[in-house]
């Protein structure tokens, strides 16, 4: 079995130093320079992929220990870097930063940087902000060098470094611990991204502006950095069979593999569906950007025809079955999609009906009664609104009750990321229960009918076997309508 891609890892010794720029600016240059690049990051980010998938002129992808188990990691590494010859996976937070588990016996964090650097056996390049560092960072540096053994650091970005000066006396730090410095770049505000309260603005929201940040960043990187070094430090990656949505798919009970073949390919503008499987409508577009690239893919595999439609714009697409409501921003467009009134009652009255219905975070809010004063569909009995915190972190959850997905009682991890919040409880079951860290019982989502709705953000690669009951409830609900 051969050595997988070779790849390098883009880490940090915190959060805002410069990973995203450095990373993507590096994906964008090394796709100048002729390489075939695969983009990845670490964590549950969706963000960060949308300008990666800009650079690359592909998807970017997650690897998330934590969301799919560690054992899935390399073999989601290998579908994401086929017919690639060069991978650069992003980092989240600090190289060592992780879940934050006080029964976690691990060498490192579960969900780290290091955790999947480690699981790869690639390489780290440390970017460091070099604002308000001098020979001091010599110290830091030797201490993420031999931290821990399964983790190689290969070398140095230095980041928004001040002057010519500065950068003598960083190098000389780097050189003390015998460390490479592969690229120095000066401080550059007009390269600042717009955020706002859950990070970046989402690439495909930010328009052209996007498409001109990401230009500027691999210019950026292409003047500053040495690409030749870096593509000499890459390390070809664990061997391992690639990730096969078909054989998880045909694995769980369904399937067709004529159809399944599609989900090997990449477009990243739709899909060339010849199935006469159900259709499911995926929500895509400004408000509805937090997906994973594998979720169309295993649809796919599971033998639906798969439809991505803006709720901006857009009607239900005809014919379908099923209908997936991802995560975003709903809050910021909450207007234009309570102006889409035909698409609100199509999809109360589909729901209604008992179309089956998996919405995730953006999805749930879509589906209650309305969101910061704007009229939704009304098919979850509960209000939203823009909160005053952000709920974040990885949740431990159980199935309270059968649903189009899961089964009672069974534990699926996910991760909460939002700073809305439902007024009132909804109405029906509750689709999930964890306990929260100080150990309270939480009860969380509306079961109603068969629509799952939750803030819980899950990974399909995570669940194969929910993705596989989902498309045959539509099925079953296709038939339905075409025997009235």
């Amino acid at each position: 079995m051969s050595a997988g891609v070779p790849a390098v890892v883009i880490a940090a010794p915190a959060s805002g130093s410069g990973k995203t720029t450095v990373a993507t600016g590096l994906i964008g240059a090394l796709g100048r320079a002729g390489h075939r690049v695969a983009p990845f990051k670490v964590g549950p980010d969706y963000i960060d992929p949308g300008y990666h998938g800009l650079a690359a002129g592909r998807p970017g992808r997650n690897l998330d220990p934590v969301l799919v188990g560690a054992e899935r990691v390399v073999p989601l590494y290998q579908h994401g870097a086929r017919e690639c010859d060069l991978a650069v996976v992003e980092g989240v937070m600090g190289l060592f930063d992780g879940r934050i588990d006080e029964n976690h016996a691990g060498p490192v964090a579960e969900g780290s940087t290091a955790q999947v650097a480690s699981l790869l056996g690639a390489p780290v390049v440390l970017v460091v902000d070099a604002r308000g560092h001098s020979q001091s960072l010599a110290a830091l540096l030797h201490g993420f060098a031999t931290f821990d053994s399964s983790v190689r650091l290969g070398g140095v970005i230095l980041n928004r470094v001040g002057s010519e000066r500065h950068d003598q006396v960083l190098r000389a730090a780097c050189d003390r611990v015998g460390l490479p410095v592969l690229g120095s770049l000066p401080r550059l505000a007009e390269l600042e991204v717009p955020s706002r309260h859950l990070g970046l603005i989402p690439a495909v929201e930010h328009g052209a502006a996007a498409t001109a940040a990401v230009s500027a960043m691999t210019d950026l990187v292409a003047a500053h950095v040495d690409l030749p070094a870096i593509a000499a430090l890459a390390r070809s990656t664990a061997a391992g069979p690639a990730w096969d949505p078909v054989a998880e798919a045909h694995e769980n009970g369904a399937g067709s593999p004529d159809v399944a073949a599609q989900a090997g390919a990449d477009n990243s503008t739709g899909w060339n569906d010849t199935s006469s499987g159900p259709l499911i409508a995926m929500a895509g577009g400004p408000a509805f950007t937090f997906g994973y690239a594998e979720h169309r893919e295993l649809l796919l595999a599971a033998g639906a025809q798969v439809a991505v439609f803006d709720p901006l714009l857009d009607e239900l697409p005809g014919g379908t079955a099923g209908l997936v409501l991802p995560g975003g921003f709903p809050e910021e467009h909450a207007a234009e999609l309570a102006a889409n009134t035909a698409l609100l009652t199509a999809v109360a009255e589909r729901a209604g009906r008992g179309m089956p219905v998996h919405a995730e975070c953006a999805g749930l809010l879509y589906l209650t009664r309305s969101l910061d004063g704007h009229p939704m569909a009304g098919v979850i009995d509960a209000d939203a609104e823009f909160g005053p915190r952000l709920t974040l972190g990885y949740r431990d959850a159980v199935a309270l009750a059968d649903s189009p997905l899961w089964r009672a009682g069974e534990r699926v991890r996910g991760h909460e990321f939002h700073r809305t919040r439902l007024t009132t409880a909804a109405a029906g079951n509750p689709a999930w229960g964890w306990h929260g860290s100080d150990g309270t019982r939480v009860r969380e989502g509306a079961l109603v009918r068969q629509v799952h709705a939750s803030y819980l953000h899950t990974h399909p690669a995570g669940n194969p076997e929910a993705t596989t009951r989902f498309v045959e409830v539509a099925a079953v609900y296709a038939g339905a309508r075409a025997s009235r």
